[in-house]
């Protein structure tokens, strides 16, 4: 449920594309009343992405040893290096069908590797990066050409290598992954950043995924047209002035995350409809479509971003869902999830969800071993350290 605090206020307009139109600000305060979508909330490759991106990280940091194997002693203390709130070697325990334990050649230390189904995924992994370079490469242009002058600093361009599907390295090969449209520069600061120049040499703007679905549906495109899709969750109603409200939102023009937006009044609602803007075009570059919301707040300085965007998500229910599993808070797309031929699938979710049933199968081997040694499902399961996890120096 939504409820709005009025506050009428028209404002002059300086936004050069919108010289008929005045910028209003209709709302002071708009706020939803959580309301839970198990379909939402269940979605797999969502649920398990955060133990994901673990298992991943440390499969890469294997198969980047010349042996591609390696020993606990070397990774014991990089527990937050790899998000695992749990000793390295248990984590590793709990996913036996992609790391497969052995005893080492000194001091009888564990070591690991990946198991045979493990190391062809990886197979296929590095396959997919290659085929779909180009896609790859298009996705961290375009996150780029959002940003206020072309450019982001390469620390927010590596917190993003998750959610844009690029590889650990991506950036340690710019030779190979990288195009002449790419430039590493040097910010305020004393920071390094990655800028687009001279993109397309001043050929055809770059279209939002909005944009282009109304180019398929109608042949070209306005600003004074295009509307958000919404899906809102069945049983949800709205208040009347809500409603209202969402109408007049709609028929707001929409302003293209890949424009120049200086010109915007931040209180109007105008710029509110280019912020769900560029958060839509954001989730449909990303591999799952969504992404923690506390891990978004980051891009705040650098896409010209109000204070409270996380409020953005709040305020259109019938554009992002907001599941609370796992004990955070993570922003999903509705669009992909609902009308499936209006995003273009990510080329590494089909790997990502590989990886996940590698994990299902691992409970299943657990459980099969529990059984076999005598233990039981119900009460209290002992589970035997056998290296009691050596804390030994990196």
């Amino acid at each position: 449920m939504l409820s709005v605090r009025r506050h009428a206020q028209t404002l002059a307009s300086s936004f050069t594309n919108l010289p008929n139109s005045t910028q209003k600000r209709t709302y002071v305060d708009v706020y939803m009343k959580w309301k839970k979508d198990p379909y939402f909330d269940n979605i797999e490759h969502i649920l398990r992405s955060s133990q994901l991106r673990s298992v991943v990280g440390l499969k890469n940091c294997i198969v980047q040893e010349p042996n591609r194997c390696i020993p606990i002693s070397a990774i014991s203390k990089k527990t937050r290096q790899f998000d695992v709130s749990t000793k390295i070697a248990q984590f590793l325990r709990k996913y036996p069908s992609i790391f497969e334990e052995f005893v080492g050649p000194e001091y009888n230390l564990p070591w690991f590797r990946l198991t045979p189904e493990a190391t062809e995924l990886d197979r296929l992994e590095r396959i997919v990066y290659q085929t779909h370079a180009e896609d790859l490469r298009d996705r961290l242009r375009k996150l780029i050409l959002m940003s206020k002058d072309h450019v982001l600093p390469i620390s927010i361009v590596q917190g993003m290598k998750w959610y844009l599907g690029l590889p650990d390295d991506y950036l340690q090969f710019p030779d190979m992954n990288l195009d002449s449209s790419f430039r590493f520069v040097d910010m305020e600061d004393g920071v390094k950043g990655l800028a687009v120049v001279d993109y397309n040499n001043g050929g055809d703007k770059v279209l939002s995924v909005l944009q282009k679905n109304v180019v398929k549906k109608r042949g070209e495109v306005s600003l004074e047209e295009i509307e958000f899709p919404l899906f809102p969750s069945k049983g949800c109603r709205l208040r009347v002035k809500i409603e209202d409200w969402l109408k007049e939102f709609q028929k707001l023009p929409y302003v293209s995350p890949y424009d120049d937006y200086s010109c915007l009044d931040p209180s109007s609602d105008v710029a509110e409809k280019r912020v769900v803007g560029f958060l839509h075009e954001l989730l449909c570059l990303f591999v799952e479509h969504s992404a923690e919301r506390k891990k978004l707040l980051c891009l705040k300085k650098f896409f010209g971003l109000p204070q409270k965007v996380h409020k953005a998500f709040e305020r259109h229910p019938q554009i992002f869902y907001l599941s609370m599993k796992n004990k955070t808070c993570t922003a999903i797309l509705r669009e992909p999830y609902k009308d499936k031929a209006s995003v273009e699938t990510h080329p590494v979710l089909a790997v990502r969800k590989k990886y996940i049933q590698l994990m299902k199968n691992s409970e299943l081997i657990l459980k099969s071993r529990r059984h076999s040694f005598g233990f039981s499902d119900e009460g209290v399961v002992v589970e035997k350290d056998l290296d009691l996890d050596f804390d030994f120096e990196a």
